[in-house]
């Protein structure tokens, strides 16, 4: 079984687009749903969704903690092999789930993840196309740099409970680059390069248009991620880049 899990905050106006989209799954699959401290009636839309499910869905109120604390606990309370995660105002094909798991059948041994392409809802793919059709074995670091887009990742359930994001006093926020990395070192991540199965629209208040201030918000998260990255990176101009962002990173804490 696939655990499709889902972080939110705040989020109730897009969980019913979600929704939707499970609903005409063709495959076995849980729903977690992580509430990240929400107050607009998160509660009462999620439970009001059970009485029409054809699937289990699991709610968890926590504190606000931040996406990644979300995940960490995700993965505690997931009972599927694999975990698909699917943010709050994002939406899946209708084939998404079947792919996942036909996918996660035929995976050669070491693989601890794979991830497939994000588009728009206009059907355009989310950064750069890539004109390849066969699987490709990368690392996190080598793939954002080829894609230039957010991926639609699924990793083996041990494997995120074995990675968990580290919690920062009064900082809600860690790349999650970070953790996809430190899978990598780990075993193999798979990635499909011309199959879209996840549809995103990037909202206002989100954190992709909002990364100035969530970075001055969370310093100590980003300064884990561009300090670690600086040793990934094998191009001197990404290397001199993530050294200026973690420099940046330092002066934002201490003026804190």
């Amino acid at each position: 079984m696939i655990s499709i899990l889902t972080p939110t905050y705040n989020r109730a106006h897009t969980l019913s687009a979600l929704f939707e989209s499970l609903k005409v799954q063709s495959v076995p699959f849980e729903w977690i749903v992580i509430d990240d401290g929400s107050s607009d009636g998160t509660t009462e839309i999620v439970n009001s969704f059970k009485s029409t499910a054809t699937f289990p869905i699991i709610y968890t109120f926590q504190p606000n903690g931040g996406k990644h604390s979300a995940l960490n606990r995700g993965s505690q309370i997931a009972k599927g092999e694999w975990i698909f995660i699917v943010d709050s105002d994002d939406t899946l094909t209708a084939d998404a789930l079947s792919l996942v798991v036909n996918t996660s059948y035929n995976l050669p041994l070491g693989v601890l993840g794979f991830a497939f392409r994000r588009m728009h809802s206009n059907g355009n793919i989310i950064g750069k196309m890539i004109n390849v059709n066969d699987p490709m074995e990368l690392t996190p670091t080598q793939a954002s740099s080829l894609f230039s887009g957010d991926l639609a990742y699924i990793f083996r359930k041990e494997t995120l409970q074995k990675h968990p994001f580290p919690i920062i006093k009064n900082e809600l926020f860690v790349p999650e680059l970070y953790i996809w990395n430190k899978i990598s070192d780990s075993g193999k991540i798979i990635y499909f390069p011309s199959k879209a199965i996840y549809i995103t629209e990037y909202l206002e208040d989100g954190y992709s248009k909002n990364f100035k201030q969530n970075l001055k918000r969370n310093p100590q998260g980003f300064a884990l991620f561009y300090r670690d990255q600086f040793f990934r990176e094998t191009s001197p101009i990404q290397k001199i880049k993530n050294a200026i962002r973690y420099l940046q990173c330092l002066y934002y804490e201490i003026i804190q």
